[in-house]
């Protein structure tokens, strides 16, 4: 299963604000410049110009879905109003006048709203995380005087949860990729690999044919022009996390003058490729499992895993490796080094996870993977009675149809040898999740890559400890925006706002009054 996904919004919401994760495929120019690069029949090739036939989007017509939302979210949410909607949008945005989807969308408002500034769209990222989900759960995490002045939207993008959802990978399908070895040394094993994504993805092909396309980002960034328009604004004001940067990024560059205020969060480099993205949160993974381990040490006996997490993580994965570890209490599963290295990628994106990382590696050298299986189903989108959400199907279509040249099969196998010498624990996984873009047949739509000439300043977060997105693709999303303010949170976990008193009262100055925080500021953790 691959790593490079968004854990559920219930495991981050105890920390952050959202469920976020990286580009499945990043793409980019080869010759490594921001630069605009359409494919022919693209809607790109007229960045800025809104097609001129697209359906009716004049205003969005709202109903309360209060009662429906605290059910899905399991919370009650007191002092607001919640309403669900949808905009109509060309599947095809090159083909206005074709068929169309329906984005579902959700509106939070407190209901003492007062000096209302407009709406404040959120993404959490992914790609395959409901933004319904996130803004249902704003009034839980972002700061009153934001929730104050704006009313919060948040949309499923197309292909994610009620928008279109792309449903073709099947429950086994899923529980086999999840549980295969990370790290398959012998080549019959990584055969067998090979022809199992061949296998999962495969009805993805048969169900939707060559309508695979326009599952990619750039169709999503019109779809949100069209959100933006059907709420009303005359310019938007948007917060995303993780892969919503890559989002926001895209968007400033074809849409920017219609940017009130960016805020992006856990930025995507849009100019790596998906080998250059793969292999540089091998290296923030390992980074964040040294942090983890340096704080394990620290505490001594009070650290159920000793001394040294990381050799006794690799005791447990070969002794997992050897003979996987039965479930518990009615558990039908067995717990593998798959599921096992799965669930310390979760609870690395949160560092309020890594108490309950340390009990899963615990409990699973005794025996019992009940905190494996928890946490490994909360990043893979697993439901108590085996079934799944779609964000693995949305997630691999996305991310494959972005890629603009995904690596051969031969080129996976060579990178797992070399990326495990380099990175021991997550070097041959990451290696082995572009499997599913190298076997993908489906059609490849890149996402336009380049400046935002005339947007307002775009500030982007970066937290020093990011695993996903690593803090170096921080400057360079700002440089290549040309307008990006750059603020640094010296933090560890996946993305920073609202975390801190630093974080929160510069980010939400700038969300209210547009005036950006001093390009550089740097946020001391706590």
């Amino acid at each position: 299963m691959t790593l490079r996904r968004s854990p559920r919004l219930s495991l981050v919401i105890v920390s952050l604000a959202a469920a976020v994760g990286l580009s499945a495929c990043g793409t980019t120019v080869a010759d490594g410049e921001w630069r605009s690069v359409p494919r022919a029949g693209s809607p790109s090739a007229a960045p800025s110009a809104a097609p001129s036939s697209a359906p009716d989007t004049s205003m969005a017509k709202w109903t309360d879905c209060k009662a429906e939302i605290e059910r899905s979210i399991g919370t009650s949410l007191s002092g607001v109003q919640v309403d669900c909607g949808a905009v109509r949008v060309p599947q095809d945005w090159a083909n206005p006048t074709g068929a169309t989807f329906d984005i579902a969308m959700v509106r939070v408002r407190r209901t003492d709203q007062k000096n209302r500034i407009g709406s404040l769209l959120v993404n959490p990222g992914g790609p395959g995380a409901s933004g319904i989900e996130l803004a249902a759960q704003t009034p839980l995490f972002l700061p009153g005087e934001i929730m104050e002045r704006f009313d919060v939207v948040g949309f499923d993008p197309r292909g994610v949860g009620k928008s279109a959802p792309v449903d073709c990978l099947t429950a086994a399908s899923k529980d086999a990729t999840t549980a295969a070895n990370p790290d398959p040394a012998p080549q019959k094993e990584f055969d067998e690999q090979v022809k199992l994504w061949r296998t999962s993805i495969n009805p993805c092909v048969s169900k939707y044919g060559q309508s695979l396309g326009y599952y990619s980002t750039e169709q999503t960034v019109r779809d949100m022009d069209a959100i933006r328009e059907a709420v009303g604004d005359p310019k938007m004001t948007y917060l995303g996390y993780s892969y919503g940067t890559l989002l926001g990024a895209v968007y400033a560059h074809l849409y920017p003058g219609r940017i009130r205020a960016f805020v992006l969060d856990g930025a995507v480099d849009p100019n790596l490729d998906g080998i250059t993205a793969s292999e540089g949160q091998a290296a923030g993974f390992e980074k964040a499992f040294d942090n983890f381990a340096a704080a394990c040490r620290a505490r001594g006996s009070g650290c159920p895993i000793g001394p040294d997490a990381r050799r006794t993580l690799h005791d447990v994965l070969i002794t997992v490796q050897k003979k996987p570890v039965a479930g518990r209490g009615g558990e039908k599963r067995t717990a593998t080094t798959g599921h096992v290295l799965s669930a310390v990628t979760a609870a690395l994106y949160v560092k309020a996870q890594w108490p309950t990382l340390e009990k899963a590696i615990a409990d699973v050298s005794k025996g019992d993977p009940t905190t494996v299986f928890a946490l490994n189903d909360s990043f893979t989108g697993r439901n108590a009675d085996g079934s799944y959400n779609n964000m693995t199907d949305a997630f691999t279509a996305i991310g494959c149809t972005d890629d603009r040249n995904p690596p051969t099969v031969a080129k996976v196998r060579t990178l797992q040898a070399e990326w495990r010498r380099k990175y021991p624990l997550f070097g041959a996984p990451l290696a082995m999740t572009m499997l599913s873009c190298a076997v993908w047949p489906g059609t490849h739509d890149p996402y336009p890559v380049g400046a935002a000439f005339g947007a307002p300043p775009i500030v982007v977060v970066g937290t020093t400890g990011d695993p996903a997105t690593p803090y170096a693709n921080t400057a360079k999303l700002a440089s290549g925006l040309g307008t990006g303010h750059i603020v640094t949170w010296q933090g560890e976990g996946h993305t920073a706002y609202p975390q801190t008193t630093c974080i929160r009262e510069n980010i939400s100055n700038y969300l209210l009054t547009t005036n950006p925080p001093p390009d550089g500021l740097t946020c001391p953790a706590s």
